[in-house]
């Protein structure tokens, strides 16, 4: 549309009180606007609208008559959108466009959002499970208002307000080695086959933990879901690493797997809430924040198991 909504609220004024004066009059603004406005429309829209009168004033074409009445209507439409921000903001209703990392929505996803709904009737989520480029460009493309995920690689745009903390742990099968063991470190895993969890930053961090140790891991399987992490573990195919506690300690074949503390102190992952910093919250995401603030937290996260306990030094 190459003419704007102003331009049109000109043309209703000239043709509804049929003076280029008066409708400069009730719009506030000077007659040589109206007329480059109703000007510019009617090269727009191929069109003539008006039957200019010498000292006689305006009267409308038969196609001036069908557009005043369509331009009326678009208007309308347009004023109903301040009508819905206004009942956005102050009203806990509508749909919301949540994303949520791709191995914390199978765990803490549907008990957050069934609680909320149920809480608020009138509302709706719908969700995009990603990984965390694929949320932050969500974000940035307004896909989605807000992220459930980790504080990975958060850029100066986004504003990341953490809920709780996650520590890596290793993941094995029943038949491995260090399967009985209360705690175990990257210096006696470095050597052994390892399935590592390949989605773009959540790799990395998992790398950066050898690093920081100086160990080079043996990567012998990935894969980028994390279910099928998991079930190539629990085959005796190597160990993982992971932050993410499901309370079924089975892969989805069935088979048992053991979660073992990661010695040394490594880095924990947190996982907040991730927001546009320009992009301005409705009542809806502010309420929506506030219910996970209130069910996630270090004590406590939907659809997790405990954190092992540490012994003490």
């Amino acid at each position: 549309m190459k003419f704007t909504l102003r331009q049109l609220a000109y043309f209703i004024a000239a043709a509804e009180t049929g003076s280029i004066t008066l409708a400069s009059k009730r719009a506030s603004i000077s007659q040589p606007a109206i007329s480059t406005a109703i000007s510019h429309m009617e090269r727009e829209l191929n069109v003539q609208l008006f039957l200019r009168h010498h000292a006689q004033g305006l009267s409308l074409t038969p196609a001036g008559r069908t557009l005043l009445r369509e331009s009326k209507q678009l208007l309308k439409q347009a004023e109903g959108l301040y009508s819905a921000a206004a009942d956005i903001n102050h009203q806990m209703r509508g749909e919301l466009s949540v994303g949520w990392f791709s191995t914390l929505a199978p765990i803490i996803m549907p008990q957050l959002v069934q609680s909320f709904m149920e809480a608020f009737p009138d509302t709706r989520i719908r969700s995009q499970e990603g990984h965390q480029e694929g949320l932050l460009t969500g974000l940035r493309e307004a896909r989605i208002e807000l992220a459930i995920t980790y504080d990975l690689q958060i850029s100066a745009d986004v504003d990341f307000q953490p809920l709780a903390s996650l520590a890596a742990h290793v993941l094995v099968g029943a038949s491995h080695p260090f399967a009985r063991e209360r705690s175990v470190r990257l210096a006696q895993l470095a050597a052994l086959p390892m399935v590592l969890l390949d989605l773009p930053m959540s790799r990395e961090y998992f790398l950066a933990l050898f690093i920081r140790e100086r160990l080079k891991p043996n990567i012998v399987w990935s894969s980028g879901d994390f279910e099928v992490v998991r079930t190539m573990v629990a085959n005796g195919l190597g160990y993982t690493l992971a932050n993410v506690r499901p309370r079924a300690d089975v892969a989805l074949d069935g088979r048992r797997l053991h979660r073992v503390v990661l010695g040394g102190e490594p880095p924990p992952l947190r996982v907040g809430i991730a927001t546009l910093k320009q992009m301005k919250r409705t009542r809806l995401a502010q309420g929506f924040e506030q219910h996970c603030r209130q069910l996630v937290s270090d004590k406590s996260i939907p659809g997790m198991a405990p954190p092992a306990p540490r012994r003490k030094r």
